[in-house]
């Protein structure tokens, strides 16, 4: 791999989460479910729900905060912003410019991007894409829900499903590999491979049902699972078959998977496809419930920290969403 080659470097990480966490047993007590139902089909145990005052831009706010005291970068030094959301502050302007005038950091690049649960790949391919391109030299790419602001709370099939919350990275643009010091026998830090993929056909298996254009509202989450489940197993086995490929490498060769965080079921069944060992994959599910685009981000954000996911280590980050759509990215930390 030429330095020509290889990819933006993730220099930090953060994650921000509501304080305010709802158990199965609570929801019990307003839907007909039980924490036993739940847990057997889902995985998920709690969620984090935002309260009064937290939004989208909050949390992204807080999470790109710990991001940046983790890699040591004032926000000042940031040269873009991405925002990957489905729930947004407001129709416009995008909420990563009120992360960007939060931060301080007014005059950078900044914009958000919509893929849903398939948000976050689609905005580090994004950014990844302009680091290597165009003068920026750090990124700040963010993934941040509120869908607890979108969800039927007496439709028992998706309101215990999901939960608030962000995660964000610090992106460095690719240095020559003589600055970095990458010996020649391993690729150095940095993004290897990323695919990524949409299907619009998919569409009512999992939307929500309004929108300024439609319906002038905001609309309610509406998913038909089983047919979800099916299409995600597929899906993301084949797209990180595709990512492998690209790279040359076999599942054997990563250290950690880091996936959506959608149902315990699909996590399962995704690594016996690919033959990844369960002690590989990162699982957060029981604990966030599923955080749309801030799943895969949080999630990598808590490997860092209990030191699981280790400098050098190769990371496969995997999701999908409605749209439909779905990627993988492989990196080095």
């Amino acid at each position: 791999m030429t330095s020509s080659e290889h990819g933006s470097r993730v220099l930090g990480t953060g994650s921000a989460l509501p304080p305010r966490i709802v158990t199965n047993a609570e929801l019990a007590t307003k839907v007909d479910t039980t924490d036993e139902w739940i847990v057997a089909r889902t995985g998920i145990r709690q969620r984090h729900i935002a309260g009064e005052g937290e939004t989208t831009a909050t949390l992204a706010t807080d999470a790109a905060r710990a991001a940046l005291a983790d890699a040591g970068v004032a926000a000042c030094d940031i040269d873009l912003i991405v925002v990957a959301t489905a729930t947004p502050d407001n129709t416009f302007p995008a909420t990563a410019t009120k992360v960007q005038n939060a931060l301080g950091c007014n005059g950078c690049v900044a914009f958000d991007v919509a893929a849903v649960c398939s948000g976050f790949l689609y905005a580090m391919a994004t950014a990844d894409s302009l680091l290597r391109t165009s003068p920026t030299k750090r990124a700040l790419v963010i993934g941040a829900e509120t869908f607890s602001r979108i969800l039927d709370w007496e439709d028992r099939t998706t309101c215990v499903l999901f939960g608030d919350g962000a995660g964000a990275v610090v992106l460095e643009a690719p240095r020559d590999l003589d600055q970095a010091g990458s010996g020649a026998s391993e690729t150095p830090p940095g993004v290897i491979a990323t695919r990524l993929h949409a299907d619009g056909a998919q569409h009512d298996l999992l939307y929500v049902d309004g929108g300024p254009s439609t319906t002038q509202t905001v609309g309610h989450l509406r998913m038909k699972g089983r047919e979800v489940f099916r299409h995600a197993v597929v899906n993301l086995a084949n797209v990180l078959g595709e990512v492998l490929e690209d790279a040359c490498l076999s599942a054997s060769d990563i250290d950690w998977v880091v996936p959506h965080q959608a149902n315990a079921r699909i996590l399962d069944a995704t690594a016996r496809k690919l033959g990844i060992p369960a002690d590989k994959v990162v699982v957060t599910v029981d604990k966030h419930a599923n955080t749309s685009a801030a799943s895969v981000p949080l999630a990598l954000d808590e490997a860092r920290r209990d030191g699981r996911i280790k400098d050098g280590d190769l990371v496969m980050l995997e999701a999908m969403g409605g749209g439909f759509t779905w990627g993988a990215c492989l990196l080095r930390m």
